[in-house]
């Protein structure tokens, strides 16, 4: 609910604090004195148009701040969080109009564009009036009401209907999404399978490439090879006429390794170092023994060559059209296998959903149908409600239905538009309460609504309601204040009221009085009770300070159950 509304330079008024309550708060004042200019600053502290007209005359510009407690949770702070408020302490809205007509919008401490309100707006705050927005200005709001008001019944049918809905148009947008890419996907498999058979064919081993490259170096160098480990094979083994007296290494080491012995007993130093050149001596005829076999194996071999060459060839067109490394060919066919076999699938997908959505036509048929039984059930009982409520606001020959009828198309909330009509005498033809309702009726038509419906739609926290009393007096007019209480009761509600009938049904009564000192006119507001609120109900009566005014003042507070 609004706890508060500041208002600064706008029209008439030139500061004023509105405390506002739960239950039901009235306005009053004067002709002048700046009534609507409350409900005018509202409109704009809720994303309504900013007019430099609006600005009071000698100041530089109009602002409205609103100070407004929500419980947690509630879609007006998830929106202003979104929008990067600080709602920690509540939720303040501030809204300014340059006198140039330039306007900014700040929401929690931050400014934001002022559209931010208007969305706000949404889940605060119903503003009922001859010139102002209210609830059913949209076609679906029609159906919004009535679907709030049936509760769950119909609440159970349309999350039914939904879900077969959703799941309908999902099957169906993955159909169409298959069927449209058949073509590529083929495409796509015949590629696969190309390359598949490519691989297939030619076997390539993990690491294969690396092997032939190596060999293919050896079997290109073998004379070279050759002749330098056997020149190697022959020093160590005394083969070569260029050893030493043609003696080999392996042969001089024994030697040393003789002589060395022999006289190693006097000295250990000698003696390890005979050990030594044996170790020297040991390992040279293992390299000439791996020399020997190394050059029986190295043979020059043309023919292995070119079979290594031609191999290297193919995997080398392999792996220029599927990855840099056999490897990653492999890799390679091993994901393009899974991937032909999960377009082989499609076909079979593309049968089961088609399968599937026969099934899902008739499912949702189905739930539409008991969707909108339960729609009109609740139809009947709404239309009666709210005729009953008129015939408490002077409106007693008017009749409301609400109509469901057939749009010719499934949508997210069903197969049916609603729309909530009002016959305004015998014999009219009943029409969108949009049309139908003249100007002085507006507001009586969206108070029997919401008074019918408050019970079981969860609306929004505050109904604010200008001139609602219009065109009514008497005994009408004291209808028109119980059932405004009786939403209160459900709601915060503020009404604009130039009837006392009306104001002495509030919890709370604000009066709007205009001074001026010959100079400059200002407005204020300010709460009464007690003998002041007597005395403005019975300046509103028309018998400001007459004992019979003041009596009749009384008199309709008692009756109001004051």
């Amino acid at each position: 609910m609004i706890d508060e509304i500041r208002i600064r330079d706008l029209g008439v008024i030139d500061e004023a604090v509105l405390p506002l309550h739960p239950g039901l708060t009235v306005l009053s004042g004067e002709t002048g004195a700046g009534k609507t200019m409350v409900v005018t600053g509202l409109g704009l502290l809720l994303g309504g148009r900013g007019d430099s007209g609006l600005v009071r005359a000698g100041t530089g510009r109009t602002v409205v701040e609103g100070v407004i407690d929500l419980p947690a949770g509630h879609p007006a702070l998830q929106r202003a969080e979104e929008a990067g408020a600080d709602v920690s302490d509540g939720l303040v809205l501030v809204r300014t109009v340059q006198a140039d007509g330039r306007s900014r919008a700040h929401v929690g401490g931050r400014a934001a564009p002022v559209g931010v309100l208007a969305d706000l707006a949404e889940h605060l705050v119903a503003v009922h009036g001859q010139a102002d927005q209210w609830r059913l200005r949209r076609a679906d709001e029609h159906r919004e009401v009535l679907d709030a008001y049936a509760g769950a019944d119909v609440a159970g049918a349309l999350a039914a209907y939904r879900a077969v809905h959703d799941e309908l148009s999902a099957a169906e947008t993955e159909l169409e999404t298959l069927r449209a890419a058949a073509a590529e996907r083929a495409r796509e498999a015949e590629t696969l399978r190309v390359g598949l058979e490519r691989i297939e064919a030619l076997d390539p081993q993990p690491g294969e490439d690396d092997v032939l490259r190596a060999e293919s170096e050896r079997l290109g160098h073998a004379e070279e090879l050759r002749t330098a480990a056997g020149a190697a094979h022959d020093i160590l083994s005394g083969a070569d006429d260029d050893a030493a007296a043609g003696q080999g290494i392996v042969d001089a080491l024994a030697t040393a390794a003789s002589r060395i012995d022999l006289a190693s007993h006097s000295d250990p130093a000698l003696a390890a170092l005979g050990t030594r050149v044996d170790e020297l001596r040991y390992l040279a005829a293992d390299v000439a023994a791996d020399l020997g076999s190394y050059l029986a194996g190295a043979e020059v071999d043309p023919a292995r060559l070119d079979q290594v060459e031609q191999r290297r060839a193919a995997l080398t067109e392999l792996t220029r059209l599927y990855g840099p490394t056999v490897d990653d060919v492999l890799a390679w066919g091993a994901d393009a296998a899974v991937r032909v076999a999960a377009l082989d699938g499609t076909g079979d997908r593309i049968e089961e959903l088609a399968t599937r959505l026969d099934a899902l036509v008739a499912d949702r048929e189905a739930a539409a149908t008991r969707l909108t039984a339960a729609r009109c059930a609740a139809a009947d009982a709404l239309g009666a409600r709210i005729t009953d409520e008129l015939g408490h606001l002077a409106m007693g020959s008017a009749t409301v239905t609400v109509a469901v009828e057939d749009a010719g198309r499934f949508g997210a909330d069903g197969r049916d538009t609603v729309e909530i009509r009002l016959a305004a005498g015998p014999g009219a033809a009943p029409r969108s309460v949009t049309k139908a309702a003249s100007g002085g009726e507006l507001s009586r038509v969206m108070l029997a609504i919401e008074v019918a419906t408050a019970q079981e739609s969860a609306s929004v926290p505050t109904f604010v309601f200008d001139e609602v009393d219009a065109g009514v007096g008497g005994r009408a007019a004291l209808d028109v204040g119980a059932r405004l209480a009786a939403l209160a009761r459900h709601a915060q509600v503020v009404v604009v009221t130039h009837l006392a009938q009306v104001a002495a049904h509030a919890d709370r009564h604000l009066v709007v009085e205009k001074s001026d000192d010959g100079h400059v006119t200002r407005s204020m507001v300010h709460e009464v009770d007690g003998e002041h609120r007597v005395a403005e109900l019975a300046r509103m009566l028309g018998g400001s300070g007459t004992t019979a005014a003041l009596d009749h003042a009384r008199d309709l507070l008692a009756r109001a159950g004051h």
